[in-house]
């Protein structure tokens, strides 16, 4: 039951307001199908997100955010290919979501005191 719950989980966790941000990228500029476009982004992500289990057994969520921003970077310099606005708009989400991980513990902090 704890691994179906945790699954569940993660698997809503993915579907974020970032993959959000790079549809509306696509779909601004491309005339790709939307749902080819995710189906064949799952094939894509399938390896990564096994490596990046691989990274986070071996170095911890620290090593495991530094793949997933390499992974941000890489989306923006394959979106460049696209337009180099899609490109530049990519980077930015991803610089957004460094951002919120340096300050999500600060914020919570204040309005959480132990």
């Amino acid at each position: 039951m704890e691994l179906l719950v945790t699954s569940a989980g993660f698997g809503l966790f993915i579907v974020c307001p970032r993959m959000a941000a790079m549809m509306h990228i696509i779909h601004k500029h491309t005339d790709s199908s939307m749902m080819l476009t995710v189906l064949l982004g799952m094939l894509f992500s399938i390896p990564i997100m096994l490596l990046m289990v691989f990274v986070f057994n071996k170095f911890g969520v620290w090593g495991a955010l530094v793949l997933c921003v390499a992974t941000d970077f890489g989306a923006a310099l394959i979106m460049k290919d696209i337009s180099v606005k899609a490109g530049l708009e990519t980077l930015i989400v991803a610089l957004f979501v460094i951002l919120g991980v340096k300050i999500a513990p600060l914020i919570s902090g204040l309005l959480i005191r132990k």
